[in-house]
């Protein structure tokens, strides 16, 4: 069983379907007991990193127990940001500080939003990424991670500048870009998600 968080936040319906292409079952709740109750939780994210953080706020206590029990978590693109310590877009309010580090502005002489697909390129191995090195996946954000520890990037794209796309440590996983929109090899890493225990 595959547990969404539904804050508000987030683009359950096409992550969840993502899943049921799978034959995975899936639950997308707020019920804050279903979700510390959770095997494999995902934290989706569309929007403005602030809002995301106050959506957030019911639902930190269990996330923080899942991530120290080692439980498999996956958040994706703004909830991948919102692992982060802070972000340049709402100065004044705390990430989750799951990863140290901040979000930033992508360069202003890239075209923004960073829109469309582009190579995944694995530079530490883990269990999601597995099979999917040199493949194509579909980003959209104006925004990207910069982790003070470069040990939690597990990979990366090239668009101008080096971008984080997919951070791990541990069972704890995040990507920048959308696996549920990127074909093939999203529903890989998704299925490899599914897998970890």
């Amino acid at each position: 069983m595959i547990t969404i968080i539904d804050y508000k936040s987030g683009n359950l319906r096409s992550i969840s379907n993502g899943f049921r292409k799978l034959n995975c079952d899936v639950e997308v709740t707020n019920d804050v007991e279903k979700i510390a109750n959770a095997e494999h939780l995902v934290l989706p994210g569309v929007g403005a990193f602030g809002e995301a953080m106050k959506n957030i706020e019911p639902f930190k206590n269990v996330i923080y127990e899942h991530v120290y029990d080692d439980k498999p978590f996956l958040g994706i693109c703004l909830g991948q940001q919102v692992l982060m310590s802070d972000s340049e877009e709402s100065p004044d309010v705390n990430g989750l500080d799951l990863f140290k580090g901040s979000v930033e502005y992508l360069p202003v002489d890239l075209k923004i939003p960073h829109m469309g697909w582009n190579k995944l390129n694995i530079v530490n191995e883990n269990p999601i990424l597995e099979g999917v090195n040199g493949k194509y996946f579909y980003f959209v954000h104006s925004y990207h991670t910069v982790p003070e520890d470069s040990e939690v990037i597990a990979g990366t794209c090239d668009y101008g500048v080096e971008i984080a796309a997919a951070l791990s440590r541990n069972n704890l996983f995040s990507t920048q870009f959308h696996p549920e929109k990127s074909g093939v090899y999203g529903l890989k890493i998704l299925k490899n998600f599914i897998n970890l225990r």
